[in-house]
């Protein structure tokens, strides 16, 4: 075994910070996982220690490399994937960030996307051909503005250019490869174009925006490929030396580690939320029903593939406010045995609208709803609406690809812990009417970054080797009466519009 090479994946989530080490094959060699602190400081705000993000990862690393009975000298590469959006913002000179972490989900940022969307005809709309995105409370430009405003001092540092802001790939990055002595302050293609601040064809800051939200270009990580080597561990850490050569952000990686690389494969991944992507070539399609246009990834120097993406805020999070703020399941896995108690919903619908709505909605103002309640429901029917409503989020996201697309998508490959619920599984099938495919590597978030740091590195050669190496585990095909599927369908899309407009309707 001490001839054998590895590859080690740094799986930075929403919840838990993960490390897996990988062979040649793909196969899961060891795993090390932390969960690490959720912060709710108020109402739709979502906060992380980026301090506890650095040192889970650290942990987990130790462990999976205990594990795997390994050491640095058999990791032919390092790659990292990463919760997208994520804003830290952390002294150059002290490595101490100046706030928290705020989250992808988070919400506060509403008032400086309306200011910034007022100033143009376009509104939300105004960087859509530029960036992909719209203007919203999920990209991560407008949450370094609300850090530069609201922390005192923060600002004038940040224009003296002692003040660096990344996602948690490059703040992982920067302190695995020195911190304040030396570390590469970098992210990659996927994550820059999640900031709002990328232009996706020209794969660069745009200063104009930067300029629009008050941001200090200074303060931005260098872009580089998705296969590329970004620099080595740190001396005397645990990756002392090895080549860190690759960076994904986590639905991209999912996406590469499902082996779409064909225009028009696509991919769902059930974790803290749930996103789609679309493979859609080597030119970005700009959606006009409510996706995003996004980086999917670039190796080295060839052209950069892109993708059209779907982006649901809650839904294994929504499992874990069930066990966590209600009480009713002492696990998260319990919540498909308690759903297979009754046989339907029972009428009732949940729409998780905990911090607003994303894709295809886009409504910040939108808060959660539980309709339908009778006195014939009980917590069975809860725990089935909270398990359908994944599903119902997810086939609105198809619908809307398939209207950009132009070509109905046939099937759907799926990867994340929610996958394991066989239930879940069939009821997605059903109503989104395509064959729902789970590969025998669930993990394929952390497998997909260890396919690109070790294709840069000449380990794999290519994404011949990605798809050789993926297998099916097992195919749900749609068994549900038409007919009950438009009834259910309509039901959901109705409960929807009764989350619309709670916040404005609160403050009055």
């Amino acid at each position: 075994m001490s001839n054998e090479k590895f590859v080690l994946a740094i799986d930075q989530g929403t919840t838990s910070s993960r490390a897996i080490v990988f062979n040649h094959s793909g196969e899961i060699v060891s795993v090390g996982q932390k969960e690490f602190t959720q912060i709710f400081p108020n109402p739709g705000w979502v906060e992380h220690d980026p301090v506890e993000i650095w040192e889970s990862v650290r942990t987990v690393v130790a462990e999976a490399l205990q594990k795997a009975e390994i050491n640095a000298t058999q990791l032919a590469a390092v790659g990292i994937t990463n919760q997208r959006e994520t804003t830290i913002v952390w002294d150059k000179n002290t490595g101490e960030p100046v706030y928290n972490a705020i989250v992808w989900q988070d919400a506060r940022t509403s008032e400086i996307v309306r200011g910034v969307a007022a100033g143009d005809p376009l509104g939300t709309e105004r960087y859509r051909q530029i960036t992909g995105e719209n203007i919203s409370t999920y990209p991560s430009a407008p949450r370094i503005t609300w850090i530069l405003d609201n922390v005192e001092g923060a600002r004038e540092k940040a224009e003296a250019g002692d003040l660096l802001f990344g996602t948690p790939d490059t703040w992982v990055l920067w302190n695995l490869t020195g911190g304040v002595n030396g570390g590469v302050h970098a992210t990659d293609v996927t994550n820059a174009s999640r900031t709002l601040l990328m232009d996706v064809r020209e794969l660069k800051w745009r200063e104009d925006i930067c300029a629009d939200f008050r941001i200090p270009p200074a303060m931005l990580p260098e872009i580089k490929a998705s296969a590329d080597t970004y620099g080595t561990g740190r001396p005397n850490g645990l990756l002392a030396g090895v080549p860190i050569s690759g960076i994904l952000g986590d639905q991209q990686a999912a996406t590469f580690g499902q082996a779409c690389f064909e225009k028009g494969t696509a991919k769902n991944t059930y974790g803290t939320g749930c996103f789609t992507l679309m493979n859609t070539g080597e030119e970005p399609v700009f959606s006009t029903n409510g996706l995003l246009t996004t980086v999917l990834y670039k190796l080295g120097d060839a052209k950069p593939v892109y993708a059209l993406e779907g982006s649901v805020a809650v839904a294994g999070s929504l499992v874990q406010w069930l066990r966590d703020n209600l009480g009713m399941i002492e696990k998260s896995s319990e919540i498909g045995k308690l759903a297979q108690t009754v046989e339907d919903n029972g009428g009732v619908y949940f729409v998780p609208a905990f911090s607003g709505l994303f894709a295809p909605y886009w409504k910040d103002d939108a808060r959660g709803a539980i309709v339908g309640l009778t006195r014939y429901v009980n917590k069975g029917h809860i725990a089935r609406a909270v398990e359908e409503s994944t599903a119902f989020q997810s086939a609105e996201l198809i619908d809307a690809m398939n209207a950009d697309a132009g070509v109905p998508l046939k099937e759907l490959k799926v990867d994340g812990g929610m996958t394991a619920d066989d239930l879940l599984m069939q009821f997605q099938a059903d109503i989104s009417g395509v064959d729902v495919i789970r590969p025998v590597v669930a993990e394929t978030t952390a497998l997909g970054v260890a396919y690109a740091a070790g294709i840069a590195v000449g380990f794999w050669n290519g994404t011949d080797d990605v798809i050789a190496n993926w297998q099916e585990d097992k195919r749900w095909k749609p068994s549900m009466d038409t007919a009950e599927r438009d009834r259910t369908y309509r039901l959901w899309k109705k409960a929807v519009t009764r989350t619309f407009d709670w916040v404005d309707e609160d403050v009055k």
